[in-house]
């Protein structure tokens, strides 16, 4: 610990709820604007450990410790606009960094703090690809993950990195001399996606970030002087940044953090915060939600007061409504109530936010039927319970718009199928150096193509799928191009003999698939080749991948000689049904 987090304060006692100053909706042009204003309150931000509060920092102390790390930081000379990496673990620190980079220019971005996901040489390579591509010129981390930042950052050109005492030692400037990030600077960027060979971080300025934050307190949440929230949410995650870090500091409430793997191992921890300190806020993916109704015990169940819980955020990956019907039916006895979930839609690129379900509506369903989504892009209407059922997730923030067009860009009708395109504020600048990336997705009359598939229907958006090739798995945004490189690091394996892809599974949930060209070497070598492939995706990537291996000239190509990974796709279900029609295990080449 060091001089400044040794500083904090801990009565105790966890910060108020209510403010001892008037709740003022994100009305300003910027970060450091935005913690001035709160830093004259009492609120601030709580983080717990083992059921325990561990340290408390209000966002008084957070300003001034803020401030004092900005002219430290200045002493370094580094140029305005340089980016500063911060791996997103969830602890004082990282707040300390991130917004003294908003007090001088600098512009912070949040690497994973995830080893467990895989081996020590993985997350190396993964945190080297990252400084790398955000052009980090320096980078912090607590004493548990120095090592491996050490090794990360050993051949790149970085001014200084270390542990938060590291940067004790250096002289400061005078605060006259720094000057906070401007409404057209950027104000942070945010890796799109857990990829290590093709990392993408979004600019994001200050105007939009703000534009965002505004839209999703006044608008989506519709904030109120007795909301404080509760979070088990990663820093590096845009839903754990923005919607439960940034957003709660620009609203000045109070929050109570939880850390991921903590929530991972025990997630009745999340709900005892709620119930012990009567959290009304709280956003989650799918799975969190299914984690708590299948790990938390009837006993413990007993013992909580959700009735509290306002808003119950609920996105970043496929709704099934089933999870939430789980989630709701298992903690009725607490007072929690269904009407309290809001599904929303959102992405990095776009801040975060895009659309939230009108509040106390709950879970609106779309039940149609599968097969002519599929087949012709219909919504067919079917009995509820029957078909497929899609939750809709509501309408766009003021000022933003979405539409749905077709292969041919033509906007089409409410109930139509296509692709589903934004526009608004709080888009993001593009991706760092990666300009034929951004031209992809952002248009000149600034349109963002989301990648998603769906439809509108009174006004609000239903997403049915994806037009891009992302999997998403556990809210996480995994590249189809990482899983066939490390498929293709084997020694049996070719480049482009991998083609990889994402099947949704009956329950909703995705798993990733990848199919590999060998010379279909003997069982024993095929079994050892699978068992690698799958062993190296899940140390890289911290997924589960399904693998199937296939003859040579079997993966189908485009006219240009492009794999063709929906094809792929199609084929590995063909083949699936011919093995489990006639009851052969190796009918198929596998």
């Amino acid at each position: 610990m060091n001089s400044q987090e040794s500083a904090i304060k801990l009565s105790g006692q966890p910060t108020p709820t209510i403010n001892a100053i008037p709740l003022r909706y994100a009305d300003f042009a910027n970060l450091a604007e935005a913690l001035d204003y709160a830093a004259t309150g009492t609120t601030g931000a709580n983080f717990y450990a083992g059921g325990k509060l561990a340290s408390v920092l209000t966002y008084t102390e957070l300003r001034e410790q803020a401030i004092a790390l900005a002219c430290k930081l200045a002493s370094l000379q580094l140029p305005r606009g340089s980016c500063i990496a911060i791996v997103g673990e969830t602890a004082p620190y990282f707040l300390r960094f991130f917004f003294a980079c908003q007090y001088m220019g600098l512009v912070p971005v949040a690497l994973p703090a995830s080893i467990n996901l895989g081996g020590h040489a993985a997350y190396v390579e993964k945190l080297k690809g990252m400084l790398t591509s955000c052009g980090a010129r320096v980078a912090v981390c607590s004493d548990s993950f120095a090592g491996f930042l050490g090794e990360a950052s050993e051949s790149l050109d970085l001014v200084m990195q270390g542990t938060p005492e590291a940067f004790d030692d250096l002289v400061p400037v005078d605060a006259s001399e720094i000057k906070p990030t401007q409404p057209e600077e950027i104000s942070y960027m945010q890796f799109t996606s857990g990829s290590t060979g093709f990392p993408k971080s979004a600019m994001i300025k200050a105007h939009a970030l703000m534009a965002n934050i505004q839209g999703s307190v006044k608008s989506g949440v519709q904030m109120v002087e007795e909301d404080r929230f509760s979070s088990w949410l990663p820093f590096y995650h845009d839903m754990g940044l923005i919607g439960c870090l940034l957003t709660v500091v620009s609203s000045q409430r109070s929050i109570d953090y939880l850390d991921t793997r903590e929530f991972a191992m025990r997630p009745r921890r999340w709900l005892e915060l709620m119930h012990q300190n009567k959290g009304t806020v709280a956003y989650a993916p799918p799975f969190g939600y299914d984690l708590c109704a299948r790990r938390v015990r009837p006993s413990d169940v007993e013992n909580y007061d959700l009735s509290h819980w306002r808003v119950a955020g609920v996105g970043a990956e496929p709704i099934h409504p089933s999870v939430l019907d789980s989630f709701a039916e298992t903690f009725k006895p607490t007072g929690f109530r269904e009407d309290s979930f809001v599904p929303s839609y959102g992405m990095a690129e776009n801040t975060l936010a895009i659309s939230f379900s009108p509040l106390r509506e709950g879970v609106k369903v779309d039940w149609i039927d599968p097969d002519d989504l599929t087949d012709n892009l219909k919504v067919t209407p079917v009995a509820k319970g029957t078909g497929r059922g899609f939750v809709r997730c509501g309408k766009p923030m003021p000022h933003h718009k979405i539409k749905i067009v077709n292969d041919d860009d033509v906007e089409l009708s409410e109930k139509e199928v296509g692709r589903i395109l934004i526009h608004g504020p709080s888009l993001m600048t593009g991706y760092y150096k990666r300009p034929e990336e951004t031209a992809k997705v952002l248009f000149d009359d600034h349109w963002y193509d989301t990648g998603d598939v769906g439809y509108l229907v009174d006004g609000e958006v239903v997403i049915t799928g994806r037009h891009k090739d992302m999997i998403i798995i556990n809210g996480r945004n995994i590249w189809p191009q990482d899983i066939e490189a490390i498929a293709e690091k084997q020694l049996k394996v070719r480049t482009r003999d991998a083609s990889a892809f994402g099947l949704t599974q009956e329950d909703g949930t995705e798993v990733a698939v990848v199919v590999v060209q060998t010379n279909m070497l003997h069982t024993e070598e095929n079994k050892v080749l699978e068992a690698q492939i799958r062993r190296q995706v899940y140390e890289e990537l911290g997924v589960v991948c399904l693998v199937e291996l296939v003859p040579r000239h079997t993966l189908p190509r485009t006219s240009s000689g492009k794999l063709s990974r929906s094809a792929t796709r199609i084929g590995y279900l063909e083949r699936l049904a011919l093995k489990e029609g006639d009851g052969s295990s190796r009918k198929a080449a596998v």
